[in-house]
């Protein structure tokens, strides 16, 4: 590998999220040595096949910024290519995001994948690439995380004093993998049942930290979503992520997105913190293995999905659950 591995980027209908995306990538250190893949999905339409005209509005100005970008770059620099794929109907995230990744695979055996609200480290591609390097001949690395609900720097002697570590759990925020661990791993399912054919009791206890991370009811979803399904593919093979002591994204959409929501005056989320500003340290390590120390404390940190209630935000939520159970009871 002595080429930068291809980002793929996928957007929708958010024009100032797709923005700051771009921009924190284009102040990376490795940009102008990378290529630059864009899938735009396209616009969803109502019951009478009409277009929406929220939808359309939203992806009309991403497309027009993404267009407006990609002459910008041509006449000044800034990534070494930039190829937007623009769908001509809405293909929903999934579908956009698995035939994007086999486009990539096509030409590429690396990939890293970015979507619409995820603002990276300047070192984020320099840290991706050379996890990489480091571990292409080492099939139990099956993928790359650039986010961690953990920050470990302050406690850094306690976990092998190192940069990063390895885990089971991978994280769909500003990732990467290889060609060869995706076509001959992952699988999208299209029922709970295939999904967790021949776990075990004690293998579904296990994958769900003991209760802490109930990732499992994606799988009710219609369609599975893709991050289960890999992060299923990763544990049946036994495989490890490799994880940044400190996060090197930024999910800046998590109060704008269509499938997530928060109140600051109510809750915030603990692992919402500002990406690395120094480079990640990513050295080879023989037989790597998970860190026990580690598992417990991702246990901990990812409790109610990381999400921490004020003292304004507990107490409705006390009155909240009491509502609830009345109401089932009079039922």
């Amino acid at each position: 590998m002595d080429m930068c591995s291809p980002v793929a980027i996928f957007v929708y209908n958010r024009v100032d999220n797709t923005k700051t995306t771009i921009q924190s990538l284009l102040a990376n250190t490795l940009a102008r040595e990378t290529d630059v893949f864009v899938f735009s999905d396209g616009v969803k339409v109502n019951k009478d096949g009409l277009a929406d005209e929220n939808s359309k509005r939203g992806v009309d100005e991403v497309r027009t910024y993404l267009r407006q970008l990609s002459e910008d770059l041509r006449r000044n620099g800034g990534f070494k290519s930039l190829t937007l794929i623009e769908r001509e109907r809405n293909i929903y995230l999934e579908e956009n995001i698995l035939t994007g990744i086999d486009y990539v695979f096509e030409s590429y055996d690396t990939v890293i994948v970015l979507e619409d609200d995820i603002s990276t480290s300047p070192y984020f591609l320099q840290y991706m690439n050379d996890a990489f390097k480091l571990y292409q001949d080492e099939n139990r690395v099956m993928h790359v995380s650039g986010f961690t609900n953990l920050d470990l720097w302050e406690s850094c002697e306690e976990y092998n004093g190192r940069d990063f570590y390895f885990t089971p759990h991978m994280s769909g925020w500003g990732w990467g993998t290889w060609k060869n661990r995706w076509e001959r791993f992952f699988r999208h399912y299209s029922t709970r049942e295939e999904a967790l054919a021949y776990m075990s009791d004690d293998d579904l206890r296990a994958f769900e930290y003991g209760g802490a991370f109930p990732c499992l009811k994606s799988l009710d979803k219609k369609p599975i979503p893709w991050d289960i399904c890999w992060e299923l593919a990763i544990y049946k093979e036994g495989g490890l992520c490799l994880t940044p002591s400190h996060t090197m994204v930024r999910n800046t959409g998590l109060r704008n997105g269509t499938h997530f929501r928060s109140f600051n005056i109510l809750q915030k989320f603990e692992y919402d913190r500002v990406p690395s500003t120094r480079p990640v340290n990513v050295e080879k390590v023989d037989n790597p293995e998970k860190d026990p120390l580690i598992e417990e404390r991702f246990a901990v940190a990812i409790k109610d999905w990381g999400i921490r209630y004020t003292l304004l935000g507990k107490i409705i939520r006390f009155f909240y659950k009491k509502l609830k159970v009345l109401a089932i009871v009079r039922v």
